[in-house]
């Protein structure tokens, strides 16, 4: 089959700029490609060309100062000869795109909540849903709103998780992780230190605050430790807001060291997960399932994450973490977290089980090839 698999507006495929669109789409291109004639669309980026053939897969990027500017740049672009075009976390745009494509199948692929109201008017969401043969999700959270919105969606909605690269990411007890850990506690001057990491954007919907405000109870009775925000404000630029200026500002607040590494390429992410003791995801909203979620099993880190959105439905009560019910209440997160220090050998089993979880349900391959069945189910 001839297929288009067309990225969001924000970030260009390959994730030069990180992305979790786009990590999750170049994740599973190696194995797609094996079986079907790919083609990504996705907007340009000034360190890619415009388009390139790599690795078997044809990439074409657009213009797009705008979302609408993109969208017309993709629609320009398309044309009957694929198959199948596969459309990311826009629901928007399946409509649009199939003037320009009407005999092609269609498939969706949601992250967000884009059935929403405020993101989509239900007549078009209808039709959208109408248009696709098929739905990926990726959290039962995610397909469960769609559901209760559009119950015709039922039938076309299909979970899947999202994955990591076990290759890339090394378990912490790895020789190879050792030696990073050991070289960058070094760099960062925190010899010694128990490290609890946080890896994401830092945006008050992620919960840093909440984090900070936790570290400051933790560091009281756990003097020993040190807390990493690894990350920006926004993918590929250390540019700053009144949030970030704030969060910055608390740390004086608490006893223990505290880092901020700034905007991380993705490439070099896996090293800095390799610091940690204890992964903390201290989301606040909605959120769909963090991938961090995966890349933190990955590295054989326990978790401690907050009981929002699709996050615990891959963290299972003290078998790869902890779930923080009281989402909002650093006290609790601060017990989460006091826990797992106080447990070590608890703490231990939790990171060799969420590795465990990472290579035999939460890979890339299991993702391509949920994916490729449905793909051939479309023809």
């Amino acid at each position: 089959m001839k297929i288009a698999l067309i990225c969001t507006e924000k970030l260009p495929v390959p994730p030069v700029s990180g992305g979790a669109v786009q990590i999750y789409i170049d994740g599973i291109l190696p194995i797609l490609a094996l079986h079907h004639e790919i083609t990504v669309f996705s907007v340009q980026s000034g360190s890619l060309p415009e388009q390139e053939t790599a690795e078997g897969v044809r990439f074409i990027r657009a213009a797009g100062k705008s979302a609408v500017e993109y969208l017309n740049n993709i629609k320009n672009a398309l044309s009957d000869k694929y198959d199948l075009v596969h459309v990311f976390n826009r629901p928007l745009w399946v409509l649009p795109l199939s003037e320009a494509a009407p005999e092609s199948a269609f498939g969706l692929s949601l992250h967000n909540e884009m059935f929403l109201p405020e993101k989509i008017a239900p007549d078009l969401a209808e039709r959208s849903i109408e248009r696709v043969s098929f739905i990926t999700t990726v959290s039962r959270f995610i397909a469960n709103g769609v559901k209760k919105l559009y119950p015709a969606a039922g039938d076309k909605l299909n979970v899947v998780y999202s994955g990591v690269d076990t290759i890339k990411y090394r378990p912490v007890w790895s020789e190879e992780a050792a030696a990073d850990r050991d070289l960058m506690l070094k760099q960062f001057g925190l010899n010694d230190r128990k490290v609890i990491l946080y890896a994401g954007r830092l945006g008050k919907k992620k919960g840093a605050h909440i984090l900070i405000k936790a570290m400051k109870l933790v560091m009281e009775s756990h003097p020993d430790t040190a807390l990493v925000f690894v990350g920006s404000k926004w993918y590929g630029s250390n540019a700053t807001d009144d949030y970030v200026r704030q969060i910055q500002t608390m740390v004086s607040e608490i006893k223990g060291p505290v880092v901020f590494t700034g905007f991380i390429p993705p490439h070099e992410i896996p090293k800095y997960y390799n610091m940690g003791d204890i992964f903390v995801c201290a989301s606040q909203w909605r959120e769909p399932l963090a991938r961090v979620h995966y890349e933190a099993m990955a590295a054989g880190l326990p978790i401690v994450t907050t009981n929002r959105g699709g996050n615990a439905e891959v963290v299972q009560g003290k078998l790869n973490g902890l779930v923080v019910k009281e989402y909002n209440n650093p006290a609790s997160m601060a017990e989460s977290i006091g826990y797992l220090l106080d447990n070590p050998g608890e703490a231990r089993e939790m990171g060799k089980m969420g590795r465990a979880l990472a290579e035999e349900k939460y890979n890339w391959a299991r993702v391509a090839n949920q994916l490729l069945d449905l793909f051939n189910s479309a023809e």
